[in-house]
């Protein structure tokens, strides 16, 4: 994952108010208050506190097993919290069956009826709910418009790819006109390539429609590239939420900075802070210089996080930051827009960084060469938890 990525997702706001959170005054759309799951034993979800506002693309991201799923089934009423409340649009939904909630819910694995068309699959919930035929058959219409599968309405799911498939469920789910859309997993089936394209047909369609959508998913290039803000989970918890830039910039955990994406985390502990610069005594790539940070007292243990991206590489020793380690070249990786480097430290400690293939290089960098990895202290984070 690159910051190009990052950034790219970060900057534009789904909700129809930007970024409402940043408003003391916003009220939420959902509301999840101390909420807690468990199974007999086990805790799945662990007093969870979150408001999603409307018009968001908010995304839950985890590992298998952290409890985004079954928090996201506790929403649809599939599933009963054990402790806590959940509200949708101020409503408390303690009460309210799945078939009353305002709410719809699109499955990983798509659920499509096989013996129905493309169409008659999109129309039957509408027709269950005791919509006209013509009534239902003309939203089928309108949604397999928005998708852009009006022309295979005839066709049998079999006959169709697995994206196709993908929109049909997701026209499927919002032919009843939800006020909230929670999705598992959604893109979990794609393939690489279609999975990225149809990323970008998910936000069309979200903003087009103005719905909120509450996707989980564990893979963190979805998540950045889709969410208006990410919620990061772990063990029944929600660690960390946050904008994608926010989350890969300035994570607030070792946990976080660990997940999402790719970094070099150092431990060591606090040595210097000075009105322009703090000095953290590493305990693989010695003292370590970044700007000053409050809150922090000598002797603390911390960690010093540092993405690949961020550093460079070079032959000679540079002169414009007082961060340098010297190192040998052990594993080179390309691919193609960028290459991937393994650094072994003195310390036998490896390092990895990456490096854009924007220009030809006619003497690149090869494996087993002594090398010079520096960073400006900007480009450091220190982490306490």
């Amino acid at each position: 994952m690159t910051l190009q990525a990052t950034t790219g997702a970060a900057e534009r706001p789904h909700a129809a108010t930007p970024r409402p959170w940043l408003d003391e005054g916003a009220v939420p759309f959902i509301s999840i208050r101390n909420v807690t799951k468990q199974f007999g034993d086990f805790t799945a979800v662990d007093d969870v506190q979150l408001d999603i506002f409307r018009g968001e693309l908010f995304c839950l991201l985890g590992g298998s097993g952290c409890g985004k799923s079954t928090l996201l089934r506790m929403l649809a009423g599939f599933e009963i919290p054990t402790h806590g409340q959940i509200l949708i649009d101020g409503q408390d939904m303690g009460r309210v069956s799945p078939d009353k909630r305002p709410t719809n819910m699109m499955f990983q694995s798509y659920a499509l009826f096989p013996h129905m068309s493309v169409e008659k699959n999109v129309a039957y919930g509408l027709l269950r709910e005791g919509k006209s035929r013509a009534e239902a058959y003309a939203r089928a219409a309108e949604m397999l418009t928005l998708v852009k599968l009006s022309h295979l309405g005839r066709r049998k799911p079999h006959q169709l790819s697995g994206g196709q498939r993908q929109r049909v469920a997701l026209a499927r789910a919002l032919a009843k006109q939800p006020k909230l859309l929670l999705l598992d997993e959604p893109l979990g089936a794609l393939d690489k390539k279609l999975r990225e394209e149809t990323q970008y047909e998910l936000i069309r369609i979200q903003e087009t429609l103005g719905v909120t959508f509450i996707v989980v998913t564990h893979d963190q290039d979805e998540a950045m590239t889709l969410s208006s803000r990410i919620g990061v989970m772990t063990e029944g918890k929600i660690v960390q939420v946050g904008e994608p830039r926010e989350i890969y910039e300035d994570p607030k955990s070792r946990f976080v900075a660990d997940f999402i994406g790719s970094i070099n985390l150092f431990e060591g502990r606090v040595d210097v802070v000075a009105p322009d610069l703090m000095r953290i005594i590493t305990d693989d790539v010695g003292p370590v210089m970044l700007p000053p940070r409050s809150g922090l007292t000598r002797g603390q243990a911390v960690s010093v996080g540092v993405r690949p991206e961020r550093l460079t590489l070079s032959r000679t020793r540079p002169d414009n930051t007082p961060n340098i380690i010297e190192g040998v070249v052990e594993e080179i990786g390309y691919i193609g827009h960028m290459s991937s480097y393994r650094i072994r430290l003195k310390g036998g400690r490896l390092l990895r960084m990456t490096q854009s293939n924007r220009l030809r290089d006619e003497d690149p960098i090869m494996w087993d060469e002594q090398v010079f990895v520096s960073w400006q202290p900007t480009a450091g984070r220190v982490l306490t938890e």
